[in-house]
């Protein structure tokens, strides 16, 4: 199957099949982190396929990754609430790891930036309008990594600044 190179460093394969080259590379290094987190992420490739019932694009590959990620974000706070630092750390460097794969994220610079431009493109939004400010921000980063939450709170400063 042909790959249209976009720019990305292992341009002829895709994310699952790099997943899949880099296990083997750990497992020959004797990583174990990396090898769990990697098999981890192939397992919640492989489940995503099988619920779609066909093989998944680089967006819906990154949309897994992005999964992944948000969920050890919400375990390391749980983890560290509960005095637990040791499994915090490990689900950190199990973040690192996936972020390997996924683009550049964008800066909460940026997305302050963005967020103001919209606001000023968009008239003079309300609290009201907060979800198609949302909407509209979240189109303008198109498939690129981006924190929901840090767009959401930009959203309501800039709204509450109005």
């Amino acid at each position: 199957m042909a790959r249209v190179c976009t720019g990305h460093y292992n341009c002829h394969m895709s994310l699952t099949e790099r997943v899949q080259k880099d296990m083997v590379d750990a497992m020959r290094k004797k990583e174990e982190l990396r090898l769990s987190t990697l098999r981890m992420m192939k397992a919640a490739l492989k489940n995503k396929e099988i619920d779609k019932r066909s093989s998944l694009d680089e967006k819906e590959e990154l949309q897994v990754f992005s999964t992944m990620i948000k969920q050890r974000k919400d375990s390391i706070e749980q983890f560290a609430k509960g005095g637990r630092h040791e499994l915090a750390k490990k689900e950190a460097d199990e973040i690192t790891i996936i972020e390997a794969y996924m683009p550049k994220a964008i800066s909460d610079e940026e997305i302050f930036a963005t967020v103001r431009a919209t606001v000023v493109e968009m008239g003079s939004p309300t609290m009201k309008d907060m979800g198609a400010v949302m909407k509209n921000v979240m189109t303008k980063f198109g498939g690129a990594r981006v924190d929901g939450k840090v767009v959401s709170e930009a959203v309501k400063k800039e709204l509450a600044s109005k």
